[in-house]
């Protein structure tokens, strides 16, 4: 969220900005609602000063002046609410800005391309897919999905469903053990001011799956990610300086309507209303974010490296960012039967944006101020499963299991 008096003061500078997020920042609109906000103000102000200085009198005349004016005030509190809620439905949605080294463009095609790792492996034989590789004795089960939930749920089985439990594992102790997060085990379920503390709500309501209560005015969400529970843990809160950074880590299942993809991706498990995903966020102060980004990147990196998946790095462009994020990286792992690289991790630095919704603050030798948040995939497991489905095929169908990963696998060497 943007400070008010700074977008008030800078309005020609975030138009442009916002321009490059692809949206259109109306300041002739805004202006006008600010203007008239404050003006309602000032007169309620004033108002309330006369109605004190009445009060004050012993004159009885007055008490009907007073009866008035308080009757006047109350008219102005309910244009003035009404307006205050026309501004912050425009400052509740506005993207964070992009930082100054970001690429200028309106979608993915001006993202730009980092560096690539590893090999790409050339297979002796035609490859499979991971849906083909999951028939094999129906470790991966779409047709009992479908009679249980749906579509774009999936049922994995036997060693499949292992081989999930074991790269979480996996996942978690490199993140706990080699880069010391802390790993939390959170509710998977929130209420409203949480979603809109990490930018889910208002402007993504539609993604997201709601849980209805008898008492209507009770609304609460399934997580689409972890990073909205672990970067709200510091939700209203002031963090002493030398207790930063603050690194969590959690492994939980993801729910989202996927609303905005009808038709995308619709074999196979790369894009499902459920998925597990092992997620890392960082609070730490917000001039020590970017730092904290390449980090947070390497930790990410790190997995695909231990499992010999060869990837990508790539940094977003202005317009294909998320909300909150001012600077992002995507990790893509390269998949054999697309022939080509899939989005397997984004690493975010979304600056002080999320901690003015949250009112997470850090306290310093100069007084408070808000936090600086990140968040990053480490990784989503259903991607990540079908990378090395995919690279550790054999011709037969069988799979090898990475050395990192055979102590999470009852030793096992192929499935």
């Amino acid at each position: 969220m943007h400070n008010l008096k700074e977008l008030r003061k800078n309005l020609e500078h975030f138009k442009k900005k916002f321009e490059e997020r692809n949206v259109d920042f109306d300041i002739i609109d805004f202006k006008k609602k600010d203007t008239l906000n404050r003006d309602l103000i000032n007169k309620k102000e004033k108002l309330e000063q006369e109605k004190k200085y009445l009060s004050k009198s012993k004159d009885k005349s007055n008490f009907e002046k007073s009866k008035k004016i308080s009757q006047e005030i109350s008219n102005l509190e309910e244009k003035q609410t009404l307006c205050q809620s026309e501004i912050d439905r425009i400052i509740f949605s506005l993207p964070n800005l992009a930082h100054d080294d970001v690429p200028v463009g309106k979608d993915e095609k001006f993202n730009k391309l980092i560096k690539k790792k590893g090999d790409i492996k050339k297979f002796s034989f035609k490859t499979k897919s991971h849906v083909e590789l999951g028939a094999k004795n129906q470790n991966i089960d779409f047709e009992t999905s479908i009679k249980l939930s749906g579509s774009r749920f999936v049922v994995l089985k036997g060693k499949f469903a292992m081989l999930e439990r074991a790269l979480i594992n996996f996942m978690l102790d490199t993140h706990i053990n080699y880069f010391k997060y802390t790993e939390i085990s959170p509710p998977l379920i929130v209420n409203e001011e949480v979603m809109f503390g990490t930018g889910q709500l208002p402007k993504f309501k539609d993604d997201q799956f709601e849980i209805k209560f008898d008492n209507s005015d009770q609304k609460k969400y399934l997580i689409p990610t972890a990073e909205v529970v672990l970067t709200n843990l510091v939700r209203k809160t002031i963090i002493e300086k030398n207790l930063l950074p603050k690194r969590f880590v959690a492994s939980t299942p993801c729910f989202r309507k996927e609303a905005g993809s009808y038709g995308k991706d619709t074999k196979g498990m790369i894009r499902q209303h459920q998925f597990y995903k092992v997620e890392l966020v960082s609070i730490t102060e917000p001039n020590k974010c970017l730092e904290e980004l390449e980090r947070m990147l390497g930790c990410a990196e790190s997995i695909l490296e231990k499992l010999d998946i060869p990837y990508q790095v790539v940094l977003l462009s202005s317009g294909d960012m998320g909300f909150s994020a001012e600077k992002t990286y995507d990790i893509e792992a390269w998949i054999p039967s697309e022939n080509k690289f899939r989005e397997i991790s984004s690493c975010s630095s979304c600056g002080s944006f999320q901690a003015r919704r949250m009112g997470a603050k850090y306290k310093s030798e100069i007084g408070t101020d808000f936090v600086g948040t990140l968040n990053g995939s480490g990784l989503a497991v259903g991607r990540l499963m079908i990378a090395l489905l995919e690279n550790n095929q054999n011709e037969d169908g069988s799979i090898n299991i990475p050395n990192v990963l055979k102590k999470y696998m009852n030793n096992l060497e192929k499935i």
